[in-house]
């Protein structure tokens, strides 16, 4: 982040035009200012002055400052790419996605999605107070230094310099060092290759987990709880990081959405093992201390690895560089590849299975992953085989339970409680077991709350509020004095409603203090409509139903666009019978949000309630032909057609969506009631059996099987 001036600025502003879903934006300079001409929130052309420039390769971005504090990032960016690469021009950072960036869109450059304060500055800037004013809605952003500077990662020197100007009057003694953040190993550790190993080892095993902590907050896709988050504490202190969640990681923990490096750093065989982010990166030039191959056999016997015999490839190709087959790139931002930390072995064989993208097939574009499974299976069968690695992956198990698929409660609990594994796969697989409500996934999370991994403990805590634990099991009420802030917290907003006549006193105490705590971390995002939602969820969890109704309007009133608002205050609503107020919430969303198959459905299902049927089936099919994807959606309207006498297109809409959900519980259940109300036996026997083969444990699918066998 710089500001904007002839040095600095990159893109060309010699009235050079610019063309994005039918908006043509000039760029020209006016006096000693650079201006662009281009659409507005309210959806016309006006003049704005860059402030600032933001990034340099290979793209720059320029901020423009509002009257309320905002700065807003532009959409249009600058390719500072060669041209003979393809750069030295503007683009739009969202071109290539189906549907254009409308000025109403929050992602437009002038809405919230785009706003610096919010999105960006924390880590471009050094010592960043946000100073958001919630009752003006208005930001009053300060820094100490415009970019990321040396205090941004070793924190306050204050300390040190008062310690130097004490040594100069001779009142201080020793070192000074230790007063700020001290990112390099204090044990002397080296990598070192012991006689006959051809991967180095760390002479003295990582003790400390500083330095990621240190990164962690910048090169991950996280939450943050901490209006000031203290440099060199433990990342889940202050920040809660994504896990390898759908839409964001394959299936397989590869890279998906824009994600940045620490989840998969964690999932990477050299973190086990201590490598450390400065052990490759220089951490103030930021480049890697090698180029090419050279950087891995620093760690890495090039006689074993960097060899034909090893990778197959002619020396010095694409395919003979490491990077390419254990790092593949992702593009973000049209122009910008990222390469995927997980340092993972390719394995085409999963990407056949599940779809996942394939390392071979990136550089082998004509040819499939089954026929590059076939090859690396010639290549390095038999060497596997005698080493006694196994060819199966988490990302298996992860991807069946994604699906739903019955019975995978079991391998996801195995694959919580695997020590071998990563934390944050671990963590993951205990997020998936929420869609088990099994006696194999209440065990698996009972046994998760006492991990001794923090991400397993936080997301084991957040289950608990879907599943429960089986009875007898305690409530994780220990987590409330977790060590760890994400654990607490977690635990805080799970267990924000318990009754409080099950519990001591001391309990009572210790669940209020969480839940503010809790409450506190979401004020410091107080400029997210989503913060506002969580804390109105936990008052609403604990029967202060006034308090919740004011943090959902609270949301929406800071973010119009935030539809989940409305839809919760609409719940709120209904819980209070003021449904009238909810259906003016709902369609005064559609309004903004008209192809949103949520609220579709919050409204079809007020109109149910309303005794207002037809209104309703419009609502609900709407809300099925929007979000096919979402079996809970056709479902209900199928059942609302069967209410309304339509079996027929009941059964019909029940069938194609268990074609697309093999395994929905309800879907099938519905067909085996259905068909037996209107008296066709046989055919609902072939939907109970369909039933119990998929879950043998379900006691209600198996005593309806025997009423129905027992009827023929």
């Amino acid at each position: 982040m710089q500001f904007a001036n002839d040095e600095t600025v990159l893109g060309d502003f010699d009235s050079t035009t610019f063309t994005y879903a039918g908006v043509t934006s000039t760029f020209f300079k006016q006096d000693d200012k650079f201006v662009v001409r281009t659409d507005g929130p309210d959806g016309e052309l006006h003049e704005y002055t860059i402030v600032y420039t933001f990034g340099a390769i290979p793209l720059q971005q320029y901020l423009i400052e509002f009257p309320d504090g905002r700065f807003q990032v532009l959409g249009i960016a600058w390719d500072t790419r060669p041209i003979s690469e393809g750069g030295g021009r503007w683009f739009h950072v969202y071109e290539g996605d189906e549907e254009p960036i409308a000025y109403t869109d929050p992602f437009h450059w002038s809405g919230s999605n785009q706003t610096w304060n919010r999105m960006c500055a924390d880590c471009h800037s050094t010592n960043l107070r946000k100073n958001y004013d919630l009752t003006a809605d208005r930001y009053e952003t300060t820094w100490s230094e415009i970019d990321v500077s040396c205090e941004a990662c070793h924190g306050p020197a204050s300390k040190h310099v008062a310690w130097a100007e004490g040594y100069v009057r001779g009142e201080s003694t020793g070192s000074g060092m230790g007063l700020t953040v001290q990112l390099s190993d204090s044990d002397n550790a080296a990598w070192v290759f012991d006689s006959t190993a051809s991967i180095a080892r760390r002479s003295v095993r990582l003790s400390s987990s500083s330095e990621l902590d240190t990164c962690a907050p910048c090169h991950s896709l996280r939450s943050i709880y901490s209006a000031d988050p203290e440099t060199g504490r433990p990342f889940l202190d202050s920040y809660r990081p994504r896990l390898l969640d759908e839409g964001f990681y394959f299936a397989d923990g590869q890279i998906q959405d824009e994600v940045f490096v620490y989840g998969s750093f964690l999932q990477s065989k050299m973190h086990e093992a201590g490598v450390t982010c400065s052990d490759c990166h220089d951490p103030h030039s930021l480049d890697t201390y090698v180029v090419g191959n050279g950087l891995c056999t620093r760690c890495h016997q090039g006689a074993t690895y960097d060899t034909t015999a090893h990778h197959f490839h002619p020396i010095d190709s694409d395919g003979a560089a490491c990077i390419e087959c254990h790092m593949p790139a992702r593009t973000y931002m049209v122009v910008d590849p990222r390469r995927d930390h997980s340092f993972r072995i390719p394995r085409p064989d999963l990407s056949a299975q599940l779809g996942t993208p394939d390392a071979c097939t990136s550089c082998h574009t004509e040819k499939s992953s089954a026929w590059a499974a076939g090859v690396v299976d010639e290549w390095y069968g038999s060497r596997r085989a005698q080493r006694g690695v196994s060819v199966t992956h988490y990302g298996e198990v992860l991807a069946a339970g994604r699906q739903s698929v019955p019975g995978t409660d079991i391998p996801l609990g195995a694959l919580v409680g695997d020590p071998e594994q990563p934390a944050i796969v671990r963590a993951t697989a205990a997020s998936l077991l929420g869609r088990y409500g099994t006696s194999p996934a209440r065990e698996a999370i009972v046994r998760a709350l006492t991990d001794t991994e923090p991400l397993v403990r936080m997301a084991a805590a957040e289950v608990v509020g879907v599943i429960g634990v089986p009875q007898g099991d305690p409530v994780p009420i220990h987590l409330l004095a977790d060590e760890v802030r994400s654990v607490r917290l977690q635990a805080a907003r799970t267990l924000a409603g318990t009754p409080r006549g099950g519990l001591t006193v001391a309990q009572q105490v210790s669940l209020d203090n969480a839940v503010n705590e809790y409450i506190q971390s979401q004020l410091v995002s107080a400029d997210w409509p989503s913060a506002h939602l969580n804390i109105g969820a936990v008052d609403a969890s604990r029967g202060r139903l006034e308090a919740a109704e004011r943090a959902f309007r609270t949301a929406i009133r800071i973010g119009s666009w935030y539809t989940p608002a409305y839809a919760n205050l609409a719940d709120l609503y209904r819980f209070l019978g003021r449904d009238a107020e909810g259906e003016i919430l709902l369609r005064e969303a559609l309004t903004l949000a008209p192809d949103e198959a949520a609220l579709h459905h919050a409204l079809g299902l007020l109109l149910i309630r309303a005794t207002r049927p037809d209104e309703a089936l419009m609502e609900l099919a709407r809300a099925a032909e929007l979000d096919p994807s979402n079996a809970r959606y056709p479902y209900i309207y199928a059942i609302a057609l069967q209410s309304d006498g339509q079996t027929r297109r009941s059964l019909e809409l029940l069938e194609q969506t268990l074609d697309s959900h093999p395994y929905d519980r309800d879907v099938l259940m519905a067909l085996i009631s259905i068909n037996v109300q209107r008296g066709a036996t046989e055919q609902a026997l072939v939907y109970a059996q369909r039933a119990v083969r998929i879950r043998p444990d379900d006691e209600q699918a198996r005593s309806l099987l025997e009423q129905i066998e027992g009827r023929l």
